[in-house]
């Protein structure tokens, strides 16, 4: 009994009445015994009573307690039974134990007791224990699992009401595209007006039908440029089906001697109209800096690219190089000081890019600095070239320098990288926002995107191409010295091994300009000499090659042994020369630890996207990365990352 009932019978005023009642007896007997004893009686007649009454009470207070505690559990265990969610208690070895009516609905069956979680619910199975939630789909209804993991129950709700509506939400939120056809210019030029409208009228009835295949909104903004207009459930098929407008539209115009392509952009998941608007320009421009023919998909946190199997046509005018320079200079001409940098383990197209850069700023008077730590092997020869001048060796210094020299008025110059992760000092960029980039590898998803200033042609075979080109219009009358133009020469030659790779008509141009400058190419060869014992270490490399897919070798080297990094690369474009290879990648343990690829293909293959997969990034015919862990493991990712490109869209153009 509960202790404020007892206390109502226990309680101080229950013996101060009778204390008082025998007190009373006690007087009465004074005065008439009589009285006395009638009192007596009364007094034991109410003790007894009260004792009675409080055992009458108690009897009945605890069979009105049992009746409500059954009532209770009969409650308790229908509620139990009717609950619109499921409730199942499991064991260690996750098999049901008990379970409510509701989980019997669920399997269809009376009892399944003894069956295992997985069984009932499969996609538990790449679940291990966890604290939360999970959803799961079974036989057409989604549910909401919660876990409680320290009683071992779980508790499931049917949300597929819920997810129905949700999906339907998400399906018919707004995505934006722009379409651009790629080098309208380039690729009419020489025609006559029926000819260029001729074929103007072919790309753009190929589109609208697309467009309309696939029920998208389309406006035409400029002559190259279209305007889309869909839901996310759209984009999702489009990304599907891999953006086949793309080979559609190139396989129309094959005929011709530079074939049409698009670029396209597409956003989905902004928060508002117009930052889809900007997300979705921002995509159309990375898919041009990556070389055009291709789409790029930026669908909330998710950047995603689809085709790009076409090299970029090289453009026939300079107007763009001549508008840059001049940007340029100006730029540099307004600065107190320009910091060049290249890319983390620079090769000679970075420094020789920064040489270039260079000659221009102090061509201005500015006092210039290119920072550099440490000479790898790719560069050790072109670096002693240079170290001989001292007008050269006092302009190389450490980053830690490069910090120390960077203010609000530098002028901060990244070449051959436009990755913040890739320069040898990020910190550098953090303190200017006077910031230019020249580079001619196609763009990432990561860039620099405070840069005032880009430069980025994948046409081009190098960024020593670009700069030479920067250096032609930056000033009237400029003259390099021999040592400059050799470094210039010396980056364009082995970006393009030795002109067999990416060039074109301007690479040639900028190599004879050079030329004319006095650039070596006996110096430039005796640079890319090769060691007799390094050339023994690539012939071990390359003949633990094998061939996949007919046409694509991959070689790894021996678990445990370091490499160096130009030594993997040279045995990547070696492999290259091999009959009916167009694809080849070595894998190979680096001196720092890291794990490292070097891709080569000849345009038949993109390399870059199956190095992005990989983590890496580079350019069409050229691309590498880095990983942690061994070689075996590494091939093994990458033998999985190019199974699945060749069942998604095919390897090979």
């Amino acid at each position: 009994m509960p202790k404020f009932l007892v206390t109502r019978w226990h309680g101080m005023h229950q013996v101060w009445s009778i204390a008082l009642m025998v007190l009373m007896t006690v007087v009465l007997t004074w005065f008439w015994w009589v009285l006395g004893v009638i009192g007596l009686v009364l007094t034991i007649a109410v003790a007894v009573y009260s004792i009675l009454a409080e055992r009458a009470f108690r009897k009945d207070l605890k069979s009105y307690l049992g009746t409500l505690s059954y009532r209770v559990k009969k409650v308790g265990n229908d509620v139990t039974l009717e609950l619109p969610f499921g409730v199942i208690l499991y064991n260690e070895d996750r098999s049901i134990e008990w379970h409510n009516p509701y989980i019997a609905q669920i399997a269809g069956e009376e009892s399944v007791i003894g069956m295992p979680l997985t069984e009932l619910f499969p996609a538990l199975q790449q679940v291990k224990d966890k604290e939360g939630t999970v959803e799961a789909t079974v036989d057409g209804h989604v549910y909401q699992l919660i876990f409680k993991q320290k009683e071992r129950i779980l508790y499931v709700q049917d949300i597929t009401l819920l997810w129905q509506v949700s999906k339907r939400y998400d399906d018919e939120k707004l995505a934006m595209g722009v379409v651009m056809i790629d080098s309208l210019e380039e690729v009419t030029q020489g025609m006559d007006d029926h000819q260029r409208s001729s074929l103007q009228s072919k790309v753009t009835t190929e589109i609208t039908e697309w467009a309309q295949r696939y029920q998208l909104y389309l406006k035409r903004v400029t002559s190259d440029r279209f305007l889309l207009i869909t839901d996310q459930k759209t984009l999702r098929q489009l990304e599907q089906s891999r953006f086949v407008i793309l080979d559609e539209v190139r396989e129309m115009t094959a005929d011709q001697k530079i074939p049409i392509t698009l670029s396209i952009g597409f956003a989905a998941g902004a928060e508002s109209i117009v930052e889809l608007g900007q997300w979705a320009q921002s995509s159309l421009d990375i898919a041009l800096g990556r070389g055009g023919d291709q789409a790029s998909v930026k669908f909330g946190g998710r950047q995603s690219f689809y085709g790009g199997k076409t090299n970029a046509v090289e453009k026939r005018t300079r107007v763009r190089a001549r508008v840059v320079a001049h940007a340029l200079r100006d730029l540099i001409k307004e600065s107190g000081n320009v910091v060049i940098m290249g890319h983390k383990m620079p090769d000679m197209d970075a420094i020789g890019a920064a040489i270039g850069i260079l000659k221009a700023a102090l061509l201005f008077g500015k006092e210039a600095y290119i920072v550099l730590e440490g000479v790898n092997p790719a560069i050790e020869k072109m670096m002693e070239m240079l170290r001989e001048d001292e007008k050269f060796s006092k302009r190389f210094i450490t980053p830690d320098q490069a910090l120390g020299l960077t203010d609000g008025r530098t002028l901060a110059i990244v070449v051959d990288t436009h990755k913040a992760s890739m320069v040898k000092e990020p910190k550098i960029l953090s303190q200017t926002n006077k910031i230019v980039v020249v580079d001619h590898h196609r763009r990432g998803e990561e860039f620099i995107s405070n840069a005032i200033l880009v430069y980025m042609e994948p046409y081009a075979s190098s960024t020593c191409e670009l700069v030479t080109e920067l250096l032609q219009y930056i000033h009237d009358r400029i003259l390099l010295d021999v040592r400059e133009a050799t470094a210039l020469l010396a980056g364009i030659t082995v970006d393009t091994k030795n002109f067999s790779l990416r060039t074109g008509a301007r690479t040639f141009d900028a190599a004879s300009f050079l030329r004319r400058n006095g650039a070596d190419s006996m110096m430039i060869q005796r640079m890319l000499k090769e060691d007799l014992e390094e050339y023994v270490r690539k012939a071990e490399i390359i003949k633990h090659a094998e061939v996949f897919y007919d046409h694509v070798a991959i070689a790894v080297t021996e678990p445990g042994r370091k490499i160096p990094q130009l030594l993997i690369a040279q045995s990547a474009d070696t492999l290259l020369n091999m009959t009916d290879i167009y694809a080849s990648f070595v894998i190979g343990e680096r001196i720092d630890g890291l794990i490292g690829i070097s891709a080569r293909s000849l345009g038949h293959m993109n390399v870059q996207v199956v190095m992005e997969r990989m983590g890496g990034g580079g350019h069409l015919t050229n691309a590498a990365a880095q990983l942690e862990g061994t070689v075996s493991e590494v091939a093994a990712k990458l033998r999985a990352v190019l199974e699945q490109i060749e069942t998604e869209e095919g390897l090979f153009e």
